[in-house]
């Protein structure tokens, strides 16, 4: 368990030394009147976080007093320590103070009741001389520091690493940037390479965006001709005091590479900030080599209109073939100060808004940034021969682009300028919904600039099968190479668990988008580990478009946004039971965006349905196929189809019995809702149950479900409509449901459930079953059985989605 935890729990002061101790593998201590005591250091502890670092170092310094006047021996080194915070400081630090005898302190009787006027004296002069760490953040930084010092006799710095970069750049912002006077956060980076590539004096490297200066003897700083000064040096002098500068020789242009990781989250998934690992980045070299043939580097013109800071391309072996631009003039600037490929061609460059006129033509003379050497490659490539007539270089447009979308629902974006861009704005009128994402509007922009181009992209997977990029689909004329997908874990900062594509395509007339794709699937470490297929369909065979949906009535009923807290105020639907969550069609969004409501369901989500006796057992179908596949990084953008044949009465039954019981049924039976000073109930239509058989002390409103179970066609052989494993689930259930009508909940449990009616819905019964066993105040109910049960009809389930089709 870490320092930090252990701290947590600590209740005493005497749990905050023992963790410290433990944490530092101290030896030779004892506890007297200063809390830790050895040959090296002195340590004053507090528990809790409310005595400052200045009051718990002079009260070290009472102790320190003391001992020099009566010749005791003192340690080189006094550390003050909390459950939350720490801080080191060289004991000579207050020799001069203390031995100082024109310095009349009035210390007070003992050292944890030293006076305010030796609080102010002695904290005015050590100033910033200590170095202070935040345990939950720098616990290591603080052990290795402590033992450093023990063991040489100094206090040694921090080295800055890849390790550890992000973390000592937001310590950085929270100590140095946020004292820069004018600055915008997004360029905290720049500031931060320009300090920490200096050694106070000198930079490591010519021309980086930002520099260092010095005004008055105080660190200033040069941007884009302007000067940024600080507005409270303390901060500067506490955290150099931590860290080592600059960082070691090796690791230098490797940090300046990784500016992606430290640009805001907002912007840099607009810009594409996302640093390819070089791992990855070899997998595709590979990839390429086995594609195009061993020679394509020689071969091949590059063109890479998103590099960043180039890391794509340092694998490469003829930086005389290549074309780099990048969005930010900084990043042109970092590859310069790195001399990162200097022999390539790099530039500043909006792919998406420069040289486009507005009729959505491409014209190089807007900005006359592309180079003249590019603007040749491109014309020789579309005509396929040089000046010479000789055939011209092939141009491969090698990217990772930026990720960024704007939309609504469960993929609501923030990026409203992503649809904005003067490219989709003007030439991107037949691609349909592609427009609200960045890499798909690179696509459009490559197939219209270079039509004959090789395009070798990093990206999602979700331009080849999502139903919203059936348009661009059909607007594409490409031909399928090869690739693979990766583990999204593999990129710094990207949330979530998908598929990244690097895929191979050849932009060509008479190709169309293929209807399938396989891929080479490889793990975070970029290891083989399998094949993948895409499938390219109509949104005609999609799931989504296979229940009829009924439309909304002028009746009012109250708007959830879970089982039963109100949300506002809904619509309902002729003869509608329930409400049915199915937005989006894919797996990704299925877990989110499946479940089952007594009334109109409202937080955010388009998709939805109202369930009535017609269509309830589509909806179950529905319900349950969404559901049962557990999702992976791997089927992530797997969509769901319509069945191909006809399904069997089991099936279906099963499918039933499988939604009235997973935990996003979330039908309920409530009184007393209230919303607009109005007072609304709702009625839960699906109880597979009737109140004697459960034991209920009440009628239930609705028996519709035992009517509708009563009509269903008995399976072949038997005489239920329910396969064993299904009946096994219901006789389960209706254990659970007689436990809760056993008992009265607590009213907190039933408040919080809305337990005001017999019809108590699965989610409702599920909830307060579960506050009584953890209260201890009922006898346990045990869900193992039921869990057993549900767990066999599950695994009787999965297989029969694929062999329905439902998932290819």
């Amino acid at each position: 368990m870490s320092l930090f935890s252990e701290l947590q729990k600590a209740s005493s002061e005497e749990d905050v030394k023992d963790a410290y101790i433990k944490a530092l593998h101290l030896k030779s201590y004892q506890k007297n009147l200063i809390d830790i005591q050895t040959k090296e250091v002195w340590f004053e502890a507090k528990v809790g976080c409310k005595v400052s670092t200045y009051a718990m170092f002079t009260q070290l310094c009472f102790y320190v007093a003391q001992a020099l006047k009566d010749g005791e021996e003192i340690p080189p080194f006094l550390c003050v320590i909390d459950s939350v915070k720490a801080a080191i400081m060289e004991t000579q630090t207050v020799y001069s103070l203390l031995n100082d005898k024109s310095v009349k302190i009035k210390w007070g009787k003992s050292a944890s009741d030293v006076t305010q006027e030796a609080l102010e004296v002695v904290s005015q002069y050590i100033g910033t001389h200590f170095v202070s760490f935040r345990i939950e953040t720098q616990e290591k930084e603080f052990i290795d520091t402590v033992q450093n010092a023990i063991s040489t006799g100094e206090i040694i710095r921090t080295q800055i690493t890849p390790d550890n970069l992000k973390q000592v750049f937001d310590r950085w912002v929270e100590m140095i940037g946020r004292e820069i006077c004018g600055i915008e956060p997004e360029n905290y980076c720049l500031l931060f390479f320009a300090d920490i590539m200096s050694d106070g004096t000198v930079s490591t490297h010519e021309n980086l965006p930002a520099e260092l200066l010095h005004k008055n003897n105080r660190p200033t700083f040069l941007l884009d001709g302007k000067l940024y000064e600080l507005g409270n040096y303390d901060g500067y002098r506490k955290f150099w005091a931590i860290y080592n500068r600059p960082p070691e020789v090796e690791y230098r242009n490797y940090l300046l590479e990784r500016r992606d990781s430290l640009i805001p989250t907002d912007e840099r998934s607009f810009k594409g900030a996302y640093f390819t690992p070089l791992h990855v980045v070899e997998k595709a070299y590979e990839l390429l080599n086995r594609t195009l043939g061993k020679n394509w580097q020689r071969d091949y013109i590059v063109w890479d209109m998103c590099c960043g800071v180039g890391n794509l391309e340092t694998k490469h072996s003829n930086h005389r073939n290549i074309f780099m631009s990048t969005l930010d003039q900084a990043d042109v600037d970092v590859m310069k100060a790195a001399k990162t490929c200097r022999a390539a061609t790099r530039f500043q460059y909006d792919y998406l808004n420069d040289d486009i006129t507005d009729d959505g033509k491409i014209d190089y003379t807007l900005t006359e940034k592309i180079p003249q050497s590019l603007r040749t490659a491109i014309a020789e490539a579309k005509a396929g021969k040089d000046a010479a007539g000789k055939p011209a270089k092939k141009i491969l447009v090698l990217i990772n682009p930026p990720y960024a979308e704007s939309g609504e629902g469960i993929n609501k974006g923030n990026k409203e300028k992503v649809a904005k861009t003067k490219f989709a704005r003007t030439a991107m009128k037949e691609y349909g919904k592609a427009t609200n994402e960045l890499f798909t509007q690179f696509i459009a922009r490559i197939a219209e600039e270079i039509p004959n181009a090789t395009i070798a992209m990093f990206s999602k997977l979700k331009y080849v099968n999502a139903p919203n990029f059936e348009e661009f689909r059909k607007n594409l004329n490409i031909k399928y190479l090869d690739g693979f997908i990766v583990h999204s874990k593999s990129f710094d900062g990207l949330k979530g668990d998908f598929p990244i594509g690097f895929l191979i395509w050849k932009l060509q007339e008479k190709s169309s988008f293929p209807k399938e794709i396989s891929c080479e699937v490889l793990d975070k470490d970029a290891k083989p580990i399998g094949q993948k297929s895409f499938y390219n369909l109509s949104n005609e065979c999609f799931l989504s478009k296979w229940m009829k949906r009924p439309s909304a009535n002028e009746e009012e009923v109250i708007a959830l946004k879970n089982a039963v807290t109100e949300s506002g105020i809904g619509k309902w639907s002729d003869n509608a039971i329930a409400h049915f969550l199915c937005d989006s069609n894919d797996l990704q969004n299925a877990g989110q965006a499946t479940a089952l409501f007594s009334s109109t369901v409202k937080i955010g989500h388009k998709g939805t349905c109202y369930v009535t006796p017609e269509n309830l057992w589509q909806a179950a179908i529905v319900f349950t196929v969404r559901r049962i596949i557990p999702h992976t990084w791997i089927n992530d953008r797997d969509q769901f189809l319509q069945p191909e044949s006809e399904l069997s009465d089991e099936f279906k039954t099963d499918c039933l019995v499988w939604m009235l019981f997973n935990g996003s049924n979330l039908t309920a039976g409530a009184d007393n809702l209230i919303w607009d000073n109005r007072e609304w109930s709702m009625t839960n239509h699906f109880i597979p149950y009737t109140e004697d058989e459960v034991n209920a002390p009440d009628r239930f409103e609705s028996d519709f479900m035992v009517r509708y179970i009563e009509k269903l066609p008995h399976l072949s052989g038997t005489d239920s409509p329910f396969s064993c494993e299904a009946r096994a689930v219901l006789e389960e259930g209706k254990k659970l449901w007689r436990a809760y009508f056993s008992a009265t909940d607590e009213r907190a449990v039933r408040d919080k459930y809305k337990l005001n009616r017999s019809d108590a819905g699965w989610y409702q019964i599920r909830g307060a079953l579960k506050s009584r066993s953890e209260s201890g105040d009922f006898p346990p109910v045990s869900f193992t059985a039921f869990e057993t049960a549900y767990r066999t009809l599950t695994e009787k389930l999965r297989p029969l989605v694929f062999k329905y089709d439902f998932l290819r």
